[in-house]
Parts: C-alpha cells; structure tokens; sequence
C-alpha cells in the first residue's frame, strides 16, 4: 500500500514491505517506483523494502525550489531518520545512483549498494561541443534580456534533452543542476560493498563510466549485461534479481 508524509519539507509518496535488513530502492530520472517494483517483489520475502517515487516525479509533490543531487541526498538522509532505517542497502537505478553515492560518500553506516546505469561522470568535452554550448548560452542572454520569451522556449527546446523537454518550471532548473553534478571525486570515500551493473551498449550512461567507478570505488565490482542498454535491469529483470540474490546472499534475515 502506498504511504504519504513529508520528508525534507516535501509531501512523499513510498511503500514498505516486508522484514529483516533494510533495502532503499531509488529509480532514475523521470521514472518513479513502480520500475522498482519487480527488485520489490522479489525481495520482500527476506528484506525490509522501501521504495518511493523522488520528490518532483510519480506521486510525490516537487520541491518548492529547484533541488541539486545534494539536496536530494539530504532527501534520502530525512527519509531515513524518520523511518529509522538502519544500516541501509541501496539499489539505484541511473539518477537514483547519484543521490545513494553522495549519501554513501558522507554516511559509512550504508551496507552494500548495487548500482545500474549509473549516472553521476561528467564526460569530457571537446572544441566543438564548447563553441556549440557558449553560442547557445549567448543566444539565451540576449532572448531573456529583450523579453522574447516565445523564441527563447524554443530555443531550449531544440537545444535541450528529450530529458530537459519533458519538465517545466522547477524540475528543469533541477535538472540542469543535477546533469551537471560529478560524483568523480567522491568515488574514492564509498567504501561500502558496490556492484555495478551495466548495459553494454548503454548510451545514457556508458559503460566507461561504469569501468572508471568500478577503478575507483574502494571496494566495487561490474557486472556486464551484453547486448542491453540504459534498462538492463528491467529488460533483464530475471537475471537481475540473480545477481541481486548472489551479492545479497549474507544480508538475507
């Protein structure tokens, strides 16, 4: 049954089922929890589950201003005080990875986490991408200083994302937030137990970042899942929750 309460002043939508060891599954961008529902399910017979949809996505209100990844991991800090999650296991999916990394980097108490598509490297960027990003945001200057505001929504329309096309208001200006976040220097303080699956023809979230966090967590490992993408873990559900079972074995209560 879903369940509703605020946490970090927004009003938040989770379910809770199951019992023993505490698992917090966190979707990805644009998602909300019912792509978590199959790892649910399958769990719930040995593991205390939460799943919820983030704020701004699914059920859940979005926050009053526009939040950065860190925000959304002091998000994750409130909702698990309040619930008095203990020693908590994350499973992420893409932008969901970001938040269980920051919170994991500060907080050494996390039990394992397994981490797929996971979002948070900034890629390097070459000449051409720098004319094409210092055009577009001059273009947008002098749109928003003459008041043209027509030609400016389609100016970011045609330069944004599909991803940055499909919100308005206060979760596009997280998004940006959130896109431009690199969790890179931080990989070395999660010292937690991390797997890392990936699909091998991921184009969102590309199988060198999951090589680089695999090189530069303390303690990680990748899984590679061929022939899949962004959605591994959901095409692939199956195989999974295998892999989930294998790595989980000793947390089973």
């Amino acid at each position: 049954m879903t369940e509703y309460r605020e946490f970090h002043g927004v009003r938040t939508a989770y379910r809770h089922s199951g019992a023993g060891r505490d698992v917090v599954l966190l979707h990805g961008w644009g998602q909300k929890m019912i792509m978590m529902s199959a790892v649910e399910k399958h769990l719930a017979d040995r593991f205390s589950v939460w799943n919820l949809d983030f704020p701004g996505f699914g059920e859940s209100d979005e926050p009053s201003s526009a939040w950065s990844v860190e925000e959304y991991m002091h998000f994750l800090e409130d909702f698990i005080t309040v619930n008095q999650i203990r020693e908590p296991i994350f499973i992420g999916h893409s932008f969901g990875c970001r938040a269980a990394i920051r919170y994991a980097a500060v907080h050494h108490d996390v039990r394992k986490m397994c981490l797929t598509g996971a979002a948070g490297i900034r890629p390097p960027h070459g000449a051409a991408w720098h004319l094409r990003t210092g055009s577009y945001k001059a273009a947008r200057w002098l749109l928003e200083k003459t008041g043209q505001e027509k030609l400016l929504e389609e100016l970011k329309r045609k330069r944004g994302s599909e991803d940055y096309r499909n919100v308005t208001g206060v979760m596009r200006e997280t998004f940006v937030k959130v896109v431009n976040d690199d969790v890179s220097p931080i990989l070395k303080d999660v010292i937690c137990p991390v797997l890392l699956v990936f699909g091998e023809n991921d184009e969102a979230a590309p199988l060198w970042m999951g090589k680089q966090m695999e090189r530069d967590m303390p303690d990680a490992a990748l899984v590679i899942f061929e022939n899949d993408d962004h959605w591994a873990y959901w095409h692939q559900a199956e195989r999974f929750n295998r892999v989930l079972d294998a790595f989980l074995k000793e947390d089973e209560q």
